[in-house]
């Protein structure tokens, strides 16, 4: 694909389901990596979540570094530096924000989620989609069920079966949003988590869904035919 694929892409999946926000392009450049001329430093310390949140509101296009990124835990499951012990433990969850009844539901629950290798990321980078300088790894849509419901019909149109996807209400944005779609190549769809929906204007009737930028040309393809009937 080419970025203008890329773009046209976007601009076909803001049509056909009607968003009023756009699809956020992710990607994840690796320790070593370099990060593309022209894309400027994100200008604040922000959450991920707020940041794709942002991105989708505003059309802003730029890259973060772990320093930039205001949630630990979520950028440590992308690869930005390491995993708080506080949060790696559980303890967190269950004592800080008691949302657990013993700390080993609140530490399995940590275990399973998607990440990536400690320190295995050098930065992040955040477009929409439909004018991204950049071929991103993943792309973030926040929408309403109704919309999910198109993608997930598009996305089973030729294959049929059942989409299977996995989220906890826990790192959602970060590890179900982007961390599942970019290791396994596959949908995550989630429903936010307490960071999210705290830090950000993520509407109570909205839900996330994470898409490998390769299924992106038959997904869309195949998009276009159930929106159209």
């Amino acid at each position: 694909m080419n970025l203008k694929e890329i773009n046209n892409y976007g601009q076909e999946m803001v049509e056909c389901l009607k968003l009023k926000t756009s699809p956020v392009a992710v990607k994840l450049i690796p320790t070593g990596g370099e990060i593309p001329e022209g894309i400027k430093k994100v200008g604040e310390t922000m959450r991920h979540c707020q940041m794709i949140d942002h991105v989708r509101r505003t059309g802003e296009e730029f890259y973060s570094l772990g320093e930039d990124q205001m949630c630990k835990g979520g950028s440590a499951s992308m690869g930005l530096g390491t995993m708080p012990a506080k949060v790696g433990s559980g303890e967190f969850y269950y004592k800080g924000l008691k949302h657990f009844s013993n700390i080993n539901s609140a530490r399995r629950t940590v275990e399973n989620a998607p990440m990536l290798p400690p320190n295995s990321t050098r930065a992040i980078l955040y477009s929409p989609l439909e004018k991204t300088s950049f071929e991103p790894d993943v792309v973030v849509v926040i929408c309403n069920p109704k919309q999910i419901m198109l993608l997930t019909q598009a996305f089973i149109y030729k294959s049929g079966g059942r989409l299977e996807v996995s989220f906890a209400g826990k790192q959602s944005i970060c590890s179900d949003g982007v961390v599942q779609a970019y290791r396994d190549g596959k949908i995550g769809i989630t429903v936010g988590c307490s960071g999210s929906r705290a830090y950000t204007d993520i509407a109570d009737e909205e839900m996330i869904i994470g898409i490998p930028v390769e299924l992106l040309p038959e997904l869309i393809a195949d998009l276009k035919k159930i929106c159209a009937e």
